[in-house]
């Protein structure tokens, strides 16, 4: 007992309670050295076998060769091939329209592109092309508008008429452009789905066309215009890059018309800017007459904008009784003031009572014009 009490701690040995030793089987050291086998076996493998497809299965299959029975694709392996297509005819965007070729003075020996719109006159911008005035001064409102008629007679009584609202129902816009006469004008708003090929189909046509930008009403956003719609209230910038969406929609016309924006056209600090761009880029404006206290003419005036104001809604009864009434009444108003200008909603009632009344005007000395042709 003594012994025991007086051995070292660091000497004694744990009695083997089984009376005999354990063995522990080394699991780590063989899966370290299974990992390490597998490693260096693909690394061979990498090292000396030359096989691009990773051990993928393969099979070589004979290709025909068919380029020799196609002649464009023989011209364009022997060298460079140049085909050749009127854009006027066949644009880029796979539709087959008639553009009538453009007037104006810079604007000559140049064809619309696919958008409709002339390369002098167009600036490519965030969100798309958009009208401006050429290097050498000519502007859209003279390339795009339409001329009025040859032969007027020297104080003849003029009226002209806007169809506006199109473009949103495809198959209602082709047929207003089928049955309306060349000298009416159309505005199109910036919502529809085939804008470019619909605004080509009415300039081929022979109409002259404008982009309706929707503006702030009174009792926004109850009656709201559209998406985009310019607000009073909001820094110039951002009502600027709205009116560049706006203006990117389609090309090849020559003014703006308002949708709405009674509110908007009355402050001078929020309609200043955009008629100072319009201006710059050398579009005409042509206010739609709803609201008495626009300033827009005097905007215009300041900046040099063509500006004309519609004279009275004719459609505002959308009926066909009241529709020649209010056609009427436009005869009579050019017959004093030597002009008047009206604004028709593209409601087929409405575009089957113009091109009625519009056979009626011959035998009345009072010639229809294009729009453009009473914007000062």
């Amino acid at each position: 007992m003594a012994n025991d009490l007086s051995t070292p701690l660091t000497g004694r040995r744990r009695p083997n309670r089984a009376g005999k030793g354990r063995w522990h089987f080394p699991l780590a050291r063989v899966l370290f050295g299974i990992v390490a086998l597998i490693a260096l076996g693909v690394g061979l493998r990498l090292f000396l076998v030359d096989d691009p497809d990773g051990g993928r299965p393969s099979e070589e299959v004979a290709i025909a060769m068919t380029r020799s029975g196609n002649s464009v694709a023989s011209s364009v392996a022997s060298g460079p091939a140049t085909i050749t297509a009127d854009p006027r005819q066949y644009p880029a965007d796979g539709s087959i329209l008639a553009v009538p070729p453009p007037r104006g003075g810079a604007a000559l020996g140049q064809v619309p592109d696919a958008f409709g719109a002339l390369p002098d006159l167009s600036e490519e911008t965030a969100s798309g092309p958009i009208p401006r005035m050429s290097g050498t001064g000519e502007t859209p409102f003279d390339a795009y508008r339409r001329p009025a008629p040859a032969g007027l007679g020297e104080g003849q009584p003029r009226i002209a008429l806007i169809v506006s609202g199109l473009g949103i129902n495809e198959q209602g816009s082709l047929d207003a452009i089928d049955q309306l006469p060349e000298a009416v004008t159309l505005g199109f708003a910036p919502y529809g789905r085939s804008l470019a090929n619909i605004v080509m189909a009415a300039r081929a046509a022979g109409h002259e066309v404008m982009l309706e930008i929707p503006l702030e009403p009174f009792d926004y956003p109850q009656n709201d215009p559209g998406p985009h719609t310019l607000l009073t209230g909001d820094a110039p910038r951002a009502n600027l890059e709205k009116l560049f969406w706006l203006m990117a929609r389609f090309g090849g016309y020559f003014g703006v018309l308002n949708n709405m924006g009674a509110r908007f056209t009355a402050s001078a600090a929020d309609f200043s800017p955009i008629m100072e761009e319009l201006g710059a880029r050398g579009l005409g404006y042509l206010d739609d007459g709803s609201s008495n206290r626009s300033v827009a003419g005097q905007l215009a005036g300041a900046n040099k904008v063509p500006f004309a104001r519609v004279t009275l809604a004719v459609d505002a009864n959308p009926s066909r009784e009241a529709i020649l009434s209010a056609l009427a009444s436009l005869e009579t108003e050019a017959l004093q003031s030597g002009a008047a200008i009206g604004i028709v909603s593209a409601l087929p009632i409405s575009v089957a009572a113009i091109s009625e009344w519009a056979g009626s005007l011959e035998g009345k000395n009072i010639a229809l014009v294009p729009a453009s042709a009473l914007m000062q």
